[in-house]
Formats: structure tokens, C-alpha cells, sequence
């Protein structure tokens, strides 16, 4: 079954990474929830192996996404330096607290995380530009608020630092581009902080490291790059709202499931 799920999950997280511009972990944590359930993963680090992997594969899509827009020179690389010690701090803070949550605590955590995300997509909420980018001090804030929420769900961080840039009156291709750019530390230094906070967990299966599954790793970024670029072609063939509110559902349904089941 382990040969199969993961290259699968790799495969419909990357359509969806393309399809909405959301990085994979929306989708690839929850899913990784169910399978380790199915599994027979102790439900003490079920969700900790979750967003550990997530992000563990985050690093290699971030990867190729970050230089495609590098090409397009659409990155603001004077925020990503601003913000980056933030992000940095950020991410090991939420991946080491995220070791003090039990793990009902945490499913209920990430439910209410995906409704939210949910809600904003089914509405289609999005922030006015209101005013500019703050100074450096206050990039490296925000960078470790989005550091430390993305380490805890597992996420690259689009969700948040899209809405800011935009809100900071950053054109929304920059705004994108830029996300994607600070979606690689959130990666690297959330699964290095989730490999610490794991190295001495119990009950650990077979080929981990820290909370972060090797084998659930390798199937997903066989397929999550592949299936990002057909994402992104079929999102020019569907109408974009509507295709939001389907997944929105979608989210609802996992939310739904982990809140209340």
C-alpha cells in the first residue's frame, strides 16, 4: 500500500499546488493523517510524522518554484532577506512547540486551520492594498509570525504571506513569487525542527527521521513537481472560483472530520 499512496498523494497535492497556488501541505497533511492512520501509526506521533514529512517534501517543491520565478525576476529578494530571520526563528519555534501539543489537540488544531483556509477560499477574500511594506524590523516580525504557523500546520506559507504581500501593495505575481522564495527556509528549517523535536519520540516506525517518514517523503516528490506543471495548465481550462469553492468543500469536509470525529 506504501508503494502506491504516496507517489498518489504526490501526485493530487501537486494538482493542487497548480490548480490554486497553494502550497502542497493544505493537502498533503491531512491526507498523510489518514494514511498513517490506516497504517497503524501510533496516534501519539501520527500528526507530528504528518507535518514533519509535509514540509520535508515542501523543501523540494519550493525548490524548483523558487527558481522559476527567479528566471521571471519576480521576486523581492530585499524581503525575503528582511523577513528571513524571522522565518528562520519562526519555524524552529513552531516545530519544537508543536512537540508539547498531544496529538488530538494538534488534528483539532489543523481542522480549525483548514476551515479557515476553507472559508477564505469559498468567499474569495482577499486583503486591499491598504499600505507599504513596513520597515525591517517589522518584515522580521511577520516573518516569524508566518514561520511559526507554517511549521505548526505543516505548510509552505502561501496562505499567509500572500495575503500580507498583498496587502502591503505588492503586485500579486511579486506577491506570489516572493511567497514561494520564503516558502524554502519555512521548509528546510521546519523539518530541521522537526527532526530535533522527534529524534527521541517513541514508538518512531521504521525509517524515520525525527517525524519526518522517509518513505511517505520519497513517493511524494516523485510525483508532486510532475503533476504541479498539469495543475497549472488545467487552471487556465476551469473557471478559478469555482474550482476554489470545490476544494474549499473539500477542506471543509477534513475540517468537519477532525474537529468533531
Amino acid at each position: 500500500m506504501d508503494i502506491l499512496i504516496y507517489p498518489l498523494l504526490g501526485a493530487v497535492a501537486g494538482t493542487i499546488a497548480g490548480l490554486f497556488g497553494l502550497g502542497g501541505g493544505i493537502i498533503i497533511v491531512p491526507v498523510l493523517i489518514f494514511a498513517f492512520g490506516i497504517l497503524g501509526m501510533p496516534t501519539s506521533i501520527l500528526v507530528h510524522m504528518a507535518v514533519g514529512t509535509s514540509l520535508a517534501t515542501i523543501i523540494i517543491t519550493s525548490t524548483s518554484s523558487v527558481l522559476a520565478h527567479h528566471k521571471l525576476k519576480a521576486i523581492h529578494w530585499t524581503a525575503v532577506k528582511h523577513m528571513s530571520l524571522g522565518i528562520i526563528f519562526g519555524t524552529l519555534l513552531g516545530a519544537v512547540a508543536a512537540d508539547y501539543v498531544s496529538g488530538e489537540q494538534f488534528k483539532k488544531l489543523i481542522g480549525l486551520f483548514s476551515l479557515l483556509v476553507a472559508l477564505q477560499m469559498a468567499l474569495n477574500l482577499k486583503p486591499k492594498a491598504a499600505r507599504s511594506l513596513p520597515n525591517q524590523s517589522g518584515q522580521t516580525l511577520v516573518g516569524t509570525i508566518i514561520g511559526s504557523v507554517s511549521a505548526l500546520f505543516g505548510i509552505g506559507g502561501g496562505s499567509l504571506s500572500v495575503p500580507y504581500f498583498s496587502y502591503c501593495s505588492v503586485p500579486i505575481a511579486n506577491a506570489i513569487a516572493t511567497s514561494s522564495a520564503l516558502g524554502l527556509p519555512i521548509a528546510i528549517f521546519g523539518t530541521l525542527g522537526h527532526i530535533y523535536a522527534g529524534w527521541d519520540a517513541a514508538n518512531l516506525p521504521e525509517y524515520s527521521l525525527g517525524y519526518v517518514y522517509l518513505p511517505a517523503w520519497f513517493g511524494i516528490i516523485l510525483t508532486s513537481a510532475i503533476f504541479a506543471k498539469l495543475g497549472a495548465k488545467l487552471a487556465h481550462q476551469f473557471p478559478p472560483l469555482l474550482m476554489k469553492r470545490l476544494f474549499a468543500l473539500l477542506l471543509c469536509l477534513v475540517a468537519v472530520k477532525f474537529l468533531f470525529f
